[in-house]
């Protein structure tokens, strides 16, 4: 892990499935934590844990939960991720996130919006990981302001993650085919947040139902498009946004990831 403070990442998760996979956008998954490092412990927002009020899991070795239908297979279940939890973090982010209360979650654990990242990115299972829960009842703005207020962590070794979909559109997905070319709103959305991004406007993205009907087939739910919210809010001046991987799947899944990082590019830091 280099000196200086931590990049910020939102993945775009897709599919449990990917856990068992190896293909291009895990390797990358794998690229973008082989750069950043071992950080001293990593702090998740995922798109499976919504709850009213805030919660963050404290338990010394939080579980791996299976949050999934029985119709995925046997090897999916079997999956584990015995990273430990950091009590302290946990402690930490109720600080930062004052004055609104944060619970001490004991019961919760690892969902797949985070172990099936992780998995790939950082397999040995041997840096502590926390998820913060997102609350339901909250608007955008809220969210991106949660993590204005987590920014300092980038100080301290704690990796900020975000893990969900830009566009998450289930009903309208082509199941029979992975790859094909994306429905046009879904395209025309992921392009909007990504020049939003490009551009440090995060306004646009906090306000995205602005784009109309795109917006509104792409995010027919906010659960997966908000862990994109926090990662905003924790980026500084500075940070350069990278796109990687960068496409949609089954015509309404965008699996673009952003890594928002404000240290030298390898050819930077060799002049």
């Amino acid at each position: 892990m280099s000196d200086g403070p931590l990049p910020v990442v939102f993945f775009g998760h897709g599919s449990p499935m990917i856990a068992l996979e190896s293909n291009d956008t895990t390797q990358t998954w794998a690229k973008i934590a082989a750069s950043i490092g071992k950080p001293k412990a990593i702090l998740c927002i995922s798109a499976h844990w919504l709850t009213r009020g805030v919660g963050v899991t404290a338990m010394p070795t939080p579980r791996t939960i299976h949050d999934f239908g029985a119709s995925f297979p046997k090897a999916l279940f079997e999956i584990q991720y015995p990273a430990p939890g950091s009590p302290e973090l946990a402690a930490r982010v109720a600080t930062l996130l004052g004055p609104v209360p944060v619970v001490q979650d004991q019961g919760w654990g690892l969902d797949h919006g985070t172990w099936s990242v992780l998995s790939k990115a950082w397999p040995d299972a041997d840096v502590p990981v926390v998820q913060l829960s997102m609350d339901a009842s909250q608007p955008p703005a809220w969210h991106y302001e949660m993590g204005r207020k987590l920014a300092p962590l980038r100080d301290e070794g704690v990796l900020i993650i975000g893990s969900g979909n830009i566009v998450h559109n289930l009903p309208a997905m082509d199941w029979g085919a992975r790859v094909r070319p994306a429905y046009d709103w879904a395209q025309a959305f992921n392009d909007f947040i990504k020049t939003a991004i490009a551009e440090d406007a995060p306004e646009r993205a906090v306000n995205f139902e602005a784009f109309g009907e795109p917006a509104a087939k792409s995010v027919p739910t906010p659960d997966h498009y908000w862990p994109l919210l926090y990662v905003l809010g924790a980026r500084r001046p500075g940070d350069r946004a990278a796109f990687a991987p960068d496409h949609i799947e089954h015509g309404s899944l965008s699996m673009t990831s952003v890594l928002l990082d404000s240290r030298p590019t390898p050819a930077e830091a060799a002049a």
